[in-house]
């Protein structure tokens, strides 16, 4: 069957037409005489904007409005970036591709300070996410970490307008919207691990729908994809969302794999952090066997504590 139209769903931030715009050129480029049109959405992630992510549910905040217009059969496919993707994709709807995975960083953004390391005891700096505020005070427990939300440009301009020291993005958000000048410092991966599959773009579709899975499949990087799956393995495994702080990163080794992750309290005190080594076709057992240490170790009572684990089993 022969699709001559194809219906991106995004949301309207500059970021995620960005992603849209970067897949819908790739589909036009691969296919000739192909119409690829998108569609603006809004997700609840885009309209609750004056409270923390954590506080109005992680999991699924950027994508279920584009999920159910897919399901609608009103848009053919969805962009994410895959570190917005809960572990748990509705019934009758799959991602079919991942792209090959962009820098997965975490930039440290300031007007006066050259680096971390340089602010001073309780400068403020700006985050959205768990994950950066706790291993941020796992590092520094003299900085005061306040909640940052908004779009990447929303996110510069309060930057800008004085009312933080510094703040964390990821790279690959600012490098995408043309702000790469404005990264200070990579934080090192020693200190702050990344998300699960930060870097990488997504492409979610209806399972059923052999026509545009074939279609997207050349965007496929099979090395993210190994990656990706011992990545939300982990993730899966210790049930969290945005909202847990929990980074995990693997990285291809030949034919194998290596794969670290991190727990830590909200507040930094604690901090689990460890990794495994083992073949790629083993990526989702790496991504367990990884989680179970980690929880054993001590993590179990920090998810305990957040309530977000229930039942290991």
């Amino acid at each position: 069957m022969k699709k001559d139209t194809i219906i991106i769903g995004t949301r309207s931030s500059k970021l995620a037409l960005w992603q849209a715009d970067y897949v819908a050129e790739r589909l036009r480029q691969e296919y000739p005489g192909l119409v690829v049109e998108e569609r603006l959405m809004t997700t609840k992630g885009d309209k609750i904007l004056d409270a923390p992510l954590a506080k109005i549910g992680g999991k699924g905040l950027f994508t279920k409005e584009l999920e159910q217009a897919m399901l609608a059969g009103e848009i053919d496919l969805a962009v994410h970036s895959l570190k917005d993707m809960p572990t748990e994709v509705p019934d009758g709807l799959t991602i079919t591709a991942i792209t090959e995975r962009y820098d997965p960083g975490d930039a440290f953004v300031s007007n006066r300070y050259a680096s971390l390391a340089d602010l001073p005891q309780g400068a403020v700096v700006g985050t959205s996410s768990l994950r950066r505020k706790a291993q941020l005070l796992h590092a520094r427990p003299d900085l005061v970490v306040k909640d940052l939300r908004g779009n990447v440009n929303t996110r510069l301009k309060k930057l800008d307008a004085g009312e933080y020291d510094a703040a964390v993005l990821a790279v690959a958000g600012l490098k995408r919207l043309g702000f790469g000048a404005r990264i200070t410092e990579v934080l090192p991966q020693s200190m702050i691990l990344p998300a699960v599959g930060q870097g990488a773009l997504a492409i979610e579709a209806r399972t059923d729908d052999k026509t545009v899975r074939d279609l997207v499949a050349f965007l496929n990087d099979e090395a993210t994809v190994c990656c990706a799956k011992a990545e939300r393995a982990f993730l899966a495994r210790v049930e969290g969302g945005c909202q847990v702080p929990v980074g995990v990163y693997a990285t291809p080794d030949g034919d194998a794999l290596n794969v670290e992750a991190v727990i830590a309290s909200l507040d930094g005190k604690r901090l689990y952090r460890d990794s495994v080594h083992g073949a790629k076709t083993e990526a989702e057992q790496l991504g367990t066997t990884l989680a179970d240490k980690l929880l054993d170790a001590g993590g179990i009572d920090i998810m305990h504590e957040i309530g977000l684990l229930l039942d290991r089993e």
